[in-house]
């Protein structure tokens, strides 16, 4: 048995761990980037993607992506039009290219929650930075704006002031960019990741910082918890909704109860890893196998 892993950096930390948890079942690993890929139109459709002599569908029982990475419009289009291909052609892809394209998108990523009845934050999206500055006032004149497309915090800004938003909602408007605003949502210094992998959370903690941004990435610390119930249901049921066999769900505990702010399709667990006894590689590959066994 061959298992794919989609990647910017085999050698990378998360990699890493999915290697050796595969060593040890006697599990051969091909990791490849999206820019080795040949996909082939009016082939034999077996023959429709490969790497090198490796014909993606013959020669491997699964896939799992890491990180789409960056690139151009066309070049992000194409990766998921060629995973799509994949899954229509019997590929398993984990997660499922669908759940990659939802989950990128955080409007459309709460739109679907709230539409499920889930708890998430006011949010309002714009391209005009005359209504964002409407809407800055109606959350309250203290919003986090965030980029639509992103992750890890970077480029997130919470804005109080209405000078300010000002200038920050011209500039992003005028580079044709959206105007994400979300509510500020008294949290502390903290907020919880929940690791989803297919029907329950294998991993969780808390976040802790030194400000209201949480990302361990930027240096919070990582604090081991278990969820209730509640909140592990919650987090199972926004992985469901947007589809996503694996998911990495952030839940703030904010003044009137538990709030979904984002989901990641492709989390990295290098920071939770350190606080459980849990080896959440070991849980990835055992998992990935369950769904070639069904």
């Amino acid at each position: 048995m061959k298992i794919g892993i989609i990647t910017r950096n085999e050698y990378g930390w998360s990699s890493s761990q999915l290697r050796e948890a595969m060593e040890k079942r006697n599990i051969a690993s091909v990791f490849f980037r999206f820019a080795q890929l040949v996909a082939r139109v009016h082939y034999d459709p077996q023959a429709s993607v490969s790497f090198g002599e490796i014909n993606i569908l013959e020669d491997l029982s699964a896939l799992i992506t890491r990180p789409i990475g960056r690139g151009s419009l066309e070049e992000i289009i194409f990766r998921m039009n060629l995973l799509h291909r994949l899954e229509r052609l019997g590929m398993l892809i984990i997660n499922p290219p669908l759940s990659i394209e939802r989950s990128a998108d955080k409007y459309h990523t709460l739109c679907l929650l709230e539409e499920h009845d889930l708890p998430v934050p006011r949010t309002a999206v714009t391209e005009s930075s005359e209504e964002a500055l409407e809407c800055f006032q109606e959350l309250g004149g203290d919003v986090v704006i965030k980029p639509l497309f992103g992750s890890r915090g970077i480029g997130s800004t919470r804005v109080s002031d209405p000078d300010i938003a000002t200038r920050i909602f011209r500039a992003v408007s005028f580079y044709h960019g959206i105007l994400y605003l979300q509510e500020f949502v008294p949290h502390g210094v903290s907020d919880i990741r929940a690791f989803v992998i297919g029907d329950h959370v294998v991993a969780s903690m808390y976040r802790v910082a030194e400000t209201w941004k949480t990302n361990v990435s930027l240096g919070a610390k990582p604090v081991s918890t278990k969820l209730t119930s509640e909140l592990e249901s919650l987090a199972v049921r926004a992985a469901k909704i947007i589809g996503c066999k694996m998911a990495g769900v952030d839940i703030l505990e904010g003044p009137n109860g538990p709030i979904i702010v984002e989901l990641n399709s492709q989390p990295g667990w290098r920071g939770l890893q350190s606080v459980t006894k849990i080896n959440i590689a070991d849980e990835i590959v055992e998992f990935v196998l369950s769904e070639i066994k069904a």
